[in-house]
């Protein structure tokens, strides 16, 4: 049905004239005007009465009284009306209660009548259910609950190395006050998940897909805003769509996170289907990982559910694996040895993978997209792959884990 064919109800305050919406919407679209004040206390009654495909509600001027209709509607008619906020002027103090108040989306005023018509029929399909498209990437969720671990490093070396096994992945700088992966990846940060939360409108892969950022090695970013007052305006919720929408697009998302179980944070833990916690091996950053185990177990997460990754793990400390796994009660499943190319390479805006995939560090991030390919049945490993251990401190010693790729690196 095209919106030409639609029936519309509108709310609206005195901000909206009647002939705005009119020479926005298709001529022959039925439209019926109700007083946001006269609707006050009847929203939903009329929408039931009414039985329009589309409501409208457009509050510039009295944003409560918008909100009050809306959660109106939604709580009389959660399914059948598609609920838009239209909003004159800066959205983001009003985006989340409407939101929260039962509205699909929120299309912001004035636009031109074809960007208008098509912001609407994006928002009818997607109430129409979901799509017969089933793709759901793996999304790996990085955790690094003390700061300073490699966890950034450890990402985008992961997204990169998986980039070059033929998979598509994309990498989410959820660190939203202090993110550096467009740094780490020598990107330049022209668009960010801010400026597509401030874009308005629905999401959707084409939407989201203009705000992503290439990187030469075939891994694509969504950036972490540029300044940490802009983070503010991210919410779970709109966290949770992103990555959503990313899953329908891409084979891998990976998502680097602050270090801290903020609500963004945990809002990535329970979207994921794999965890990587990012420590290293020193007392100080173990204590820090032994609780961030700690609290994944709360939440209902195994040792067996994360992969564990120390950094830094040639180290003569006087640590051994025996020591990390009575502290941890779990094994390291890839270690990565320390190599002064790695702070070259971020200098320079590269990765160590990129840099030299035949070093140490190189060879233990591709270990680890291996990992990866393995649990999600993206790549048949070679089978006779030696581990890798642990070195006590009298060695240092790291000799190979896991599988690395079957080309040989």
């Amino acid at each position: 049905m095209t919106l030409a064919s639609r029936t519309f109800l509108v709310f609206t305050d005195e901000t909206t004239t009647e002939s705005a919406l009119r020479a926005a919407l298709p001529s022959s679209a039925s439209l019926r005007f109700v007083s946001l004040y006269d609707a006050f206390d009847s929203a939903g009654r009329i929408v039931t009465e009414t039985a329009p495909d589309v409501v409208l509600v457009s509050c510039s001027s009295n944003p409560q009284w918008g909100l009050r209709v809306i959660g109106d509607i939604a709580a009389v008619q959660p399914s059948r009306p598609v609920i838009v906020a239209l909003y004159e002027g800066s959205p983001q103090a009003f985006m989340e209660g409407a939101f929260r108040a039962g509205a699909d989306d929120l299309v912001t005023l004035p636009q031109p009548p074809d960007q208008f018509a098509f912001e609407l029929q994006k928002v009818i399909a997607r109430r129409r259910g979901p799509s017969s498209d089933t793709r759901r990437g793996a999304m790996i969720t990085v955790l690094g609950p003390k700061g300073g671990t490699g966890k950034t490093v450890t990402s985008c070396n992961l997204a990169v190395a998986l980039a070059d096994s033929g998979a598509r992945p994309v990498v989410v700088d959820l660190d939203l006050q202090f993110g550096d992966v467009g740094l780490a990846l020598g990107l330049r940060p022209e668009r960010t998940i801010y400026d597509l939360i401030t874009s308005g409108g629905s999401l959707d892969t084409d939407k989201v897909g203009r705000f992503i950022v290439h990187h030469p090695s075939g891994a694509d970013a969504l950036l972490a805003p540029t300044r940490p007052d802009q983070a503010a305006i991210v919410t779970t919720d709109f966290v949770r769509d992103v990555l959503t929408v990313l899953r329908k697009t891409y084979d891998f998302v990976v998502v680097d996170t602050a270090p801290a179980f903020s609500p963004e944070v945990i809002v990535a833990i329970d979207a994921a289907s794999h965890l990587c916690v990012v420590g290293m091996l020193d007392a100080l950053s173990l204590k820090d990982t032994k609780i961030g185990l700690e609290t994944l177990a709360q939440m209902g997460y195994a040792p067996e559910d994360i992969t564990l990754v120390l950094n830094r793990a040639d180290t003569s400390v006087g640590i051994s694996t025996s020591d990390v796994y009575e502290l941890l009660r779990k094994t390291p499943d890839v270690l990565v040895p320390s190599d002064r190319a790695i702070p070259r390479a971020l200098t320079n805006g590269s990765t160590i993978y990129e840099a030299d995939a035949k070093s140490g560090a190189g060879r233990a991030f591709a270990g680890l997209a291996n990992r990866y390919l393995e649990l999600t049945g993206a790549r048949d490993l070679d089978a006779s792959a030696e581990p890798m251990t642990l070195g006590d401190a009298s060695n240092g010693g790291l000799v190979r884990k896991r599988r690395l790729l079957r080309r040989g690196i």
